[in-house]
């Protein structure tokens, strides 16, 4: 199918250039001021992780401002709220315990880029302090960081991703309840009934 492949990095260099010395430098290895209250006021992160093979998962996280904990300046733990118990990127950190987080916040083009090591993690006072809803989490993902640094909002613009008119229409794509309903063909249920029970499993789960 490809007929032109890069295949070192020299050959990206050619292409592409070296970063600026701005670029190089903003790469640090502890969560600053800057960081802990980017992390503060981010609702939803992005979590990407590989197995033993080099196969990836990146899985989503949110709740409210600040469910995300910084411990100390190169720690930080994210509650594992309620999902689909696929486990993917849990069952990934057993064999490699390498991760990329990307944290947003809405409204803002950037984002804040961290990288490390993570553990599955029971402590019980640890998680006791990660409850929401008067519920705690049965884990979380305990985070060493080994470099973190913001990325520059030129995705976003290109994207005009917080530009509401440029969003497409509620409707313009299939809702989940339906694509699932298309790819898993539940017997003895109509789409209706697929649909609110989609729905109210989703609201009895969240927590």
């Amino acid at each position: 199918m490809w007929t032109h492949v890069v295949t070192s990095e020299q050959d990206l260099r050619d292409l592409l250039g070296s970063p600026s010395e701005r670029a190089v430098k903003k790469d640090i290895a502890v969560l600053d001021a800057h960081c802990r209250a980017f992390i503060a006021g981010s609702p939803f992160l992005l979590l990407a992780s590989s197995n033993a093979r080099g196969q990836c998962d990146v899985s989503p996280k949110g709740d409210a401002p600040g469910f995300v904990r910084v411990l100390d300046d190169r720690h930080l733990v994210v509650p594992d709220r309620p999902g689909n118990r696929r486990l993917d990127g849990m069952r990934n950190l057993l064999q490699n315990p390498h991760v990329g987080m990307i944290f947003l916040i809405p409204g803002r083009e950037e984002t804040l880029r961290v990288n490390g090591r993570a553990w599955i993690v029971r402590d019980a006072p640890l998680l006791a302090s990660l409850v929401a809803r008067g519920r705690a989490p049965l884990l979380a993902i305990g985070v060493e960081v080994e470099e973190c640094f913001f990325h520059c909002p030129k995705a976003f613009r290109r994207a005009e991703l917080w530009e509401p008119a440029r969003w497409p229409a509620r409707d313009a794509l299939p809702s989940m309840a339906r694509v699932l309903y298309d790819q898993v063909r539940p017997e003895g249920k109509t789409l209706e009934e697929y649909q609110r029970e989609s729905e109210e499993g989703l609201k009895r789960t969240l927590y």
